[in-house]
């Protein structure tokens, strides 16, 4: 029997609820140390078992366009060079709206379990990562899905500010686009201070191509798919520093040759040089992945990854067909968007 799609604003609200406490400006935070993840991480988890240090890397697999978030935006923002390689201190809160079947957290660390992570605030985490030995200059709130709590990156800018670390430190938060939070549960002026911080950026992730590969990925509704764009169009109304990945992966080979380039129109839609700030993401077959699938019988990666092949090979003909060469090599950090030029 196949599985009931995710109602996202039922399922994102129940979320929310377990792991924010605004009241006292507090985050659940997943414990890595001693976790299922703890597995899949190149390094041991630091400050107290809630961190870990995550090597962003410009290189990616043959075929795939290079990587450059959030190494340009980071060295931008702190006048240092880029380089191939930048290290970050990453958190992660404890839970999800989506459940993508190729997410490198195990899916129990997603569900706002208070068992598997710990309450914390800002000024704590922040205390944390500054006692550090040879700390990371990038800071990296992650998930989970940190747009279920957009007060978490206004908190961690005070706790920033409050130890002295605003100007030496670049915040970079993930968004999976499941939710309008940013304009429901933020004050006006904390969106100001979102967008006039200056060490910050944002990255959002599209889940597909299209409607059906978006709800094979992601197990929400198909329609949900159109979401994202609507919400990545706030964004860029209220003038974020914003950048996007996008996964293309699905179950169809088929539906590459239509679905990629509607995509891109419908990333244009929004802006028309938008594709040249997004970075799709070559999917691999981490270890919960594998998990998942021994347990559930099923091989998504296996079905999936012919897709995605086809896909990107599909995605840079259309870039090079789409914007001329001196747009292709700009550094992404210099794309104009028509709410930062």
């Amino acid at each position: 029997m196949a599985k009931k799609p995710i109602d996202t604003p039922a399922f994102t609200a129940r979320m929310r609820a377990k792991i924010v406490r605004p009241e006292t400006r507090e985050i659940l935070i997943s414990r890595l140390a001693g976790s299922d993840q703890e597995a899949d991480l190149t390094v041991p988890p630091n400050c107290d078992g809630l961190g870990r240090v995550r090597h962003f890397r410009r290189a990616t697999p043959d075929g795939w366009p290079l990587n450059p978030l959030p190494i340009d935006p980071a060295a931008r923002a702190l006048g240092r060079p880029g380089g191939d390689l930048a290290r970050a201190q990453v958190f992660q809160n404890a839970a999800c709206g989506w459940r993508c079947w190729y997410c490198f957290v195990p899916f129990e660390m997603l569900t706002g379990n208070e068992s598997l992570g710990a309450w914390m605030t800002a000024d704590r985490l922040v205390s944390l990562y500054a006692a550090e030995h040879d700390r990371p200059d990038i800071i990296d709130l992650s998930g989970g899905s940190p747009d279920l709590t957009p007060e978490w990156v206004i908190w961690m800018m005070d706790a920033l500010e409050n130890a002295g670390l605003t100007t030496s430190t670049y915040l970079w938060s993930d968004d999976n686009l499941s939710t309008d939070y940013v304009f429901t549960e933020l004050t006006d002026a904390q969106r100001d201070q979102l967008v006039g911080y200056p060490n910050y950026g944002r990255v959002c992730c599209f889940k597909g191509f299209d409607a059906e590969s978006f709800a094979f990925n992601t197990g929400a509704r198909p329609d949900d798919f159109e979401a994202q764009f609507g919400r990545f169009g706030r964004y860029l109304d209220l003038g974020l520093d914003v950048y996007g990945y996008v996964t293309l992966t699905g179950a169809d080979l088929a539906a590459v040759t239509r679905g990629v380039p509607a995509l891109l129109d419908r990333l244009q839609t929004l802006d028309p040089n938008l594709p040249l700030r997004l970075v799709p993401l070559s999917i691999g077959n981490f270890s919960p992945t594998q998990e998942r699938e021994a347990r559930g019988g099923q091989h998504l990666f296996e079905a999936a990854a012919p897709v995605q092949a086809a896909a990107i090979a599909l995605w840079t003909t259309e870039m090079e067909r789409r914007f001329p060469a001196e747009q292709l090599e700009l550094a992404i950090v210099d794309v104009p968007l028509r709410s930062r030029t």
